[in-house]
């Protein structure tokens, strides 16, 4: 079995056939999948989702995109619900910061607040945590190590090898399909030096669709093209990944096992 642990099935481009995109996992057996909490606006239908589908769950969070919209206590009226698994997508992304070097200065340091409150939160829950880095690898690695207690993953690992120490301090790497592009050298070549116990599969769905289905809307049934590339580049074979992969998943995400999967 395979859990999809990072799909945005609460985006509008899946409202039309979502009972076939849920059925093309399944036909595949990938059969539970993870809502990470990144827009506020979107929560609702995430909760919705994860009440109506047995094998659908959800997280509470705010991207580094949305800071703005950031409100705790709205994330903890949903935190106790039984199908909450975690906390996040949150994290740092200073990929667009603004030119201006005094509000770029002010965004880096509300992205901080925002990200560390968020761990707080996390702690507070006894939640894992689903992280979002880019081009913050250096301060999202020292907040981590200094704040959170219960782990996570670091989705769509951004192949920093200076992240990989994260291993000790109960971090997962979320592995999709960037993985498959060409252009993923960097990814290629640090893979095999994350723990096996430390790997996790995500799509990011609708975002990131594995080669060779670039260009197309993402989907939890492509889950299975990375579990491929992964079985390639490390040689291992496919099944016993699958098997050893779930266990990490589950180890991680604790409610997957109360909620009987």
């Amino acid at each position: 079995m395979i859990v999809d642990t990072h799909c945005h099935l609460d985006d509008d481009r899946y409202i039309q056939d979502f009972d076939e995109v849920i059925k093309r996992a399944k036909e595949v057996d990938v059969k539970k999948f993870i809502i990470p909490g990144a827009d506020p606006k979107t929560l609702k239908r995430a909760i919705e989702l994860s009440q109506n589908y047995e094998d659908i769950y959800f997280a509470v969070g705010v991207h580094p995109y949305d800071i703005e919209s950031y409100d705790r206590a709205y994330l903890e009226e949903y935190i106790t619900h039984p199908k909450c698994l975690a906390v996040g997508e949150c994290g740092l992304d200073y990929y667009r910061l603004p030119d201006d070097k005094d509000e770029k200065e002010r965004v880096k340091e509300h992205q901080k607040e925002v990200f560390i409150d968020q761990i707080d939160l996390a702690n507070k829950y006894q939640k894992p945590l689903i992280i979002h880095i880019r081009e913050a690898s250096f301060d999202s690695n020292e907040i981590l190590k200094k704040y959170s207690k219960y782990g996570g993953v670091l989705h769509c690992f951004n192949a920093s090898e200076l992240l990989l120490e994260l291993s000790e301090y109960g971090f997962y790497y979320g592995i999709g399909g960037v993985l498959t592009f060409k252009n993923a050298k960097k990814l290629v070549n640090v893979l095999p030096k994350i723990p096996l116990d430390r790997i996790l599969l995500e799509t990011d769905s609708p975002y990131l669709t594995p080669h060779p289905f670039r260009g197309k809307r993402n989907e939890p049934s492509y889950t299975r093209l990375v579990l491929d590339k992964i079985s390639e580049i490390l040689k291992s074979d496919k099944n016993m990944l699958e098997n050893l992969i779930y266990d990490n998943t589950t180890r991680l995400f604790k409610g997957l096992i109360s909620n009987n999967i």
